[in-house]
């Protein structure tokens, strides 16, 4: 934003209801205002900086059970060992 510049205000009518539910939803699993959450979104539809940055892997988050965690620790344990041949 450039000095003197001042933030718009926009009001949505007739949201529908399930799209309601669904911001309702995404307010709660981000951890944000529903305004944040709308201004989020909006950015990251139209392509502008204001939308949150993405990695690609919000949707792995928390998607793995037990076993996959535990077949995973045991997949990466080598690779916890250090060889000291290597650090001499």
């Amino acid at each position: 934003m450039r000095y003197g510049e001042c933030m718009r205000t926009i009001t949505i009518r007739n949201v529908p209801p399930d799209l309601a539910r669904e911001l309702e939803e995404a307010k709660r699993q981000r951890g944000r205002s529903l305004n944040q959450t709308v201004l989020e979104l909006l950015g990251e539809a139209v392509g502008h900086p204001y939308g949150r940055r993405r990695n690609g892997l919000a949707a792995l988050a928390g998607s793995w059970s037990e076993r996959d965690h535990d077949a995973f620790e045991r997949a990466v344990e080598p690779m916890e060992q250090v060889d000291e041949e290597l650090w001499r």
